[in-house]
């Protein structure tokens, strides 16, 4: 799995089709976070933020591979393990941007609650921060495996059905990248920084749920 992680991270960045997700992801943060604002404010934006490039970068893997090479890949590690792979690329490049935007908005924000008197250490403001990242990223790459091939092949039903699962997932209150980002913005307004664990195991939870069946599909169909 490792090798496969490896050839379609490669190709991931050699097609530098990771473009437009990426900026998406820099114009939505430059959009809604400020320098100086409450650090745990900032950190929920930048992980809301990340959801919807997290489902673009699974497009983008598994669509990135010449129908010739994913054949060939497909007859030689099987269509399931192959499919894995690309979705744990794209998994593995929205942790990134995730990772890089909260380190900007640690560095950047003020570490103090929304009333600007509390203090948050940044320690903890780090580690809620960077669970929210791993939630949305989670739930975002869950939405990019439903919206896309093996189970949706054309763009005209894969990029609508993402835009609006993103929506969808965003702002409903049980979805568990709702709950992590929720859970970071009443810690900035209650002077706290709560870590989004329960948040973080359902994502986990949702994510395992929906690759493992349609990895399945995709070996079926290769």
């Amino acid at each position: 799995m490792l090798a496969l992680t490896r050839y379609q991270s490669a190709l991931l960045l050699r097609s530098h089709r990771w473009l437009p997700p990426l900026l998406l992801y820099a114009v939505l943060l430059g959009v809604g976070v400020r320098a100086g604002e409450p650090v745990l404010d900032g950190l929920g934006f930048a992980a809301a933020a990340l959801l919807p490039s997290a489902a673009w970068l699974v497009r983008v893997c598994v669509t990135v591979e010449p129908p010739a090479a994913r054949d060939c890949v497909t007859a030689a590690a099987g269509g399931a393990r192959a499919h894995l792979a690309s979705v744990l690329t794209a998994l593995l490049a929205s942790l990134v941007l995730g990772c890089a935007a909260a380190g900007a908005v640690l560095l950047a924000g003020d570490a103090h609650a929304q009333d600007r008197a509390t203090e948050i250490p940044l320690p903890q403001a780090a580690g809620a921060g960077l669970l929210a990242v791993l939630a949305c990223a989670l739930v975002g790459t869950a939405i990019g495996v439903v919206a896309n091939r093996p189970l949706l092949r054309s763009p005209a039903w894969s990029v609508p059905v993402t835009a609006l699962a993103a929506v969808v997932l965003l702002a409903a209150g049980a979805s568990p990248a709702n709950a992590a980002v929720s859970s970071l913005v009443a810690g900035s307004r209650d002077g706290q920084a709560p870590w989004p664990l329960w948040p973080c195991a359902a994502a986990l939870l949702v994510a395992a749920a929906v690759v493992a069946p349609v990895c399945l599909a995709a070996r079926r169909r290769g």
